[in-house]
């Protein structure tokens, strides 16, 4: 019965002279999450994007609510710009849906359908009512609502809302580069990022052999969850045991945690410039731990030019694993094999690091010579995404 699916956006009408860009870029970003569907055509109009249907609308449905842009979609039933018309339509799409109530909603863009949406309301109400046994109509608080959409090229009829992510397309806002750990935040902060546009590079530090080889592949996961909501990315790996032992052994150690950060936004800005991203993104929040402190962030963050985007600063615990949970990262951060982070805290880190001396401290340390060889022995992953993941 439904042949159409009906997809809304929200922020992107507001857009103006932009809103072609944004609007080319959902319907690719929709186009990509359906690959390896069969082919389909898709037409856009103002605040609406209709996809045909091939009696595969809960596959169709399900890789489009991953899709930034998209704030809501509902399967249509179309029918002709005539009332007897739309009356059967409506009386299908009431048949397929539960609950005894109902009530009418009609919008009417095209202004030359000769009834006003009130008066539609009252037909299509009393038709619905007259022919469909053991059901009334309630106006304050139905089982359903039939929508109605009055358009130029016809009328979709539809009772079902699937939520979608909302956000913006995934590339309108340029290119981010994410550190990422194996923990809980970096992900979601990931995801946030992806929300807002930014098409993601990931960069990852790893400390073979303090660190296992399954806390490599836990990052990998991680990042094909991410990209089974933005396509697939680059994913950096970065040696980083070399500059750890050499922070261990020329560093006080309350200072280990500020200037492995430190050196960890040096090499992110060397590889950001080389990817073409504008920005670092990380899963901090502000106070969770010693190097989350603002003045630990104020030092941190002399040693970059870029703007550092921390979508997750006013977020506390629950909340974050609370999305981690809904976009199916969480299980994967739990897994039980560490960071590089979390095997080099001291035990009574500087919570509140003064740039003087930090800088005084970091004065043994070879820092040009450990970015760079640091940056000459990446590795860099392409992920694909996996398995679509239902929001």
């Amino acid at each position: 019965m439904y042949t159409t699916l009906l997809v809304r956006y929200g922020e992107i009408s507001l857009k103006g002279n932009n809103r072609p860009y944004f609007e080319d870029k959902l319907l690719a970003n929709m186009r990509r999450a359906l690959a390896g569907l069969p082919p389909r055509q898709m037409r856009k109009t103002f605040g609406r994007i209709f996809v045909d249907l091939h009696n595969d609308l809960e596959a169709v449905s399900q890789r489009l609510r991953q899709v930034f842009g998209i704030v809501s979609m509902s399967p249509v039933v179309t029918a002709p710009l005539e009332m007897a018309a739309i009356q059967q339509a409506a009386l299908a799409v009431l048949a397929d849906s539960p609950g005894a109530t109902f009530k009418v909603q009609t919008q009417r863009p095209n202004k030359r359908f000769p009834l006003t949406s009130p008066l539609v309301n009252q037909e299509l109400g009393a038709y619905l009512l007259s022919h469909s046994p053991g059901r009334r109509v309630d106006v304050h608080h139905p089982d359903c609502y039939v929508h109605v959409e009055i358009r130029d090229e016809g009328a979709y009829i539809y009772t079902r809302t699937i939520p979608g992510p909302g956000g913006l397309p995934v590339g309108v806002t340029g290119r981010g580069l994410l550190l990422i750990s194996g923990g809980i935040d970096s992900p979601v902060a990931g995801y946030m990022g992806l929300k807002r546009g930014l098409e993601l590079t990931a960069l990852h530090f790893y400390s073979f052999p303090f660190t296992s080889e399954r806390s490599k592949e836990k990052v990998i996961d991680l990042c094909r969850v991410l990209a089974g909501y933005g396509g697939s990315f680059s994913l950096i790996i970065a040696p980083f045991t070399e500059i750890q032992k050499a922070i261990r052994q020329h560093c006080p150690e309350e200072f280990y945690v500020t200037i492995m950060r430190r050196m960890m936004f040096r090499i992110a800005q060397a590889a950001a410039e080389q990817e073409g991203a504008l920005a670092l993104l990380t899963g901090e929040s502000l106070g969770q731990v010693a190097s989350q402190t603002l003045p630990s962030m104020a030092v941190i963050n002399r040693v970059v030019d870029l703007p550092v985007l921390r979508p997750l600063v006013a977020w506390d615990k629950s909340e974050i694993i609370e999305v981690s949970r809904r976009i199916g990262t969480y299980d994967i951060s739990i897994r039980p094999y560490e960071d590089c982070c979390t095997l080099f805290v001291p035990r009574h880190p500087a919570t509140k690091p003064s740039l003087v001396r930090v800088e005084a401290a970091e004065e043994n340390l070879p820092v040009a010579a450990l970015v760079a060889e640091c940056l000459g022995n990446l590795e860099i992953l392409t992920v694909e995404p996996e398995a679509v993941h239902s929001v």
